[in-house]
């Protein structure tokens, strides 16, 4: 599947649905007096210059990697989601100031059949267009798509909402245009706010995916000699390109060429079933040979589990009377130093004749 062609054939789709149907509600809009359908001809106009800047992003980011940009340009993605979601914030504002023009200033709207069809048929052809570019952007995994795909279904919503306020006006004769123009703008602002939100919050660094993280994990405890797969950590340079590193635990016997190897077939084997390139591996090496490191570990396991908020102990190791292991505490601890400085000080009380190390690790992936 090539996916730069998928996401620039669906934008044309969308740039071509949304050109026909904004062109048919301004003359519509213009013809029955009625705020609301040439506010609704607007944002059809809006979302078509979303689709061309999606086909701009998309062919930047396609470019291949350089020098200066070593990890290549999906990132390009992120900004155009950016864009898109200012160009839908500068819709909601600008349908809120003619609509409160309008509740000012009222003017009687004028329906006809005609228009009541058209907008009708507009909201039929939305939610087609809205299930098509949505399921079409998860599929490929593009913001951009998923946003364009929402802000179809919110169009075919606002345009049902108008032939609400069209029926309140042709059966009790209650003009509602202006008001209806005005929740409309409201819903625009309110994509416009989600989608620069979500855009953001990728471009800041999101928790890996749950589903993926675990699925790497699997993948890299399956291999023989590998007890454990932790602090796996993903970077997003684009939709399609995520770079990382994870810790494993192996036993303390395996040579320097057996890691080697080990190391090799690990890379290739995330990257074959996930498509994520690690770039690193660290090693944490487990004692096999000693009962009473076995009884100690289990015994400081249990000593630290106890306490509410810590998620995991991993990478333990007791050698020359030291005893080193990472320690992970939830984000939702109240005081992680306050907690960790008290396991810590637990663990050396009931160890006074070993030096004691403890990293205290984040809680970064599932």
């Amino acid at each position: 599947m090539d996916r730069k062609r998928v996401i620039v054939r669906t934008s044309v789709i969308g740039i071509v649905a949304n050109l026909f149907l904004a062109g048919f509600k301004a003359g519509v809009g213009l013809l029955s007096n009625s705020i609301a359908i040439v506010l609704d001809a607007v944002n059809n106009l809006s979302d078509a210059l979303s689709s061309v800047i999606t086909i701009i992003g998309t062919r930047l980011a396609g470019k291949k990697p350089d020098r200066k940009h070593p990890y290549g340009h999906g990132r390009v993605e992120y900004l155009t989601a950016a864009i898109i979601a200012v160009i839908v914030l500068y819709a909601g504002v600008t349908s809120l100031v003619e609509s409160v023009k309008k509740i000012l200033h009222p003017e009687t709207p004028d329906y006809s059949a005609a228009a009541l069809i058209i907008v009708a048929a507009a909201v039929a052809v939305k939610l087609a267009l809205s299930f098509y570019v949505k399921r079409t952007g998860q599929r490929v995994n593009s913001d951009a798509l998923v946003a364009s795909g929402e802000d179809a279904r919110n169009d075919a919503v606002i345009s049902a909402a108008t032939l609400l306020a069209a029926g309140i006006y042709l059966i009790w004769h209650l003009p509602v245009e202006a008001w209806l123009g005005a929740v409309i703008s409201a819903v625009i602002l309110k994509s416009g706010f989600d989608m620069l939100r979500q855009t953001i919050s990728r471009i800041l660094g999101e928790r890996v995916d749950r589903e993926l993280s675990l699925g790497i994990k699997k993948t890299v405890s399956d291999f023989p000699g590998v007890s454990g797969a932790y602090d796996l950590i993903l970077h997003s340079y684009g939709p399609d390109m995520l770079v990382g590193s994870v810790h494993i635990e192996v036993p303390d016997t395996m040579t320097a060429a057996e890691l080697d190897q080990l190391e090799r077939d690990i890379v290739d084997k995330v990257a074959e079933e996930h498509g994520v390139i690690l770039t690193g591996i660290s090693i944490y090496s487990v004692n096999t040979t000693d009962d009473l490191v076995a009884k100690a570990r289990e015994d400081i396991r249990r000593r630290v589990m106890i306490h509410d908020h810590v998620l995991q102990m991993h990478g333990f190791h007791m050698h020359d009377r030291e005893i080193r292991f990472d320690l992970v505490i939830g984000f939702e601890a109240p005081d992680r130093k306050a907690l960790f400085g008290e396991i810590c000080h637990e663990i050396r009380e009931a160890y006074p004749d070993y030096q004691v190390y403890i990293a205290l690790d984040s809680d970064i992936s599932d």
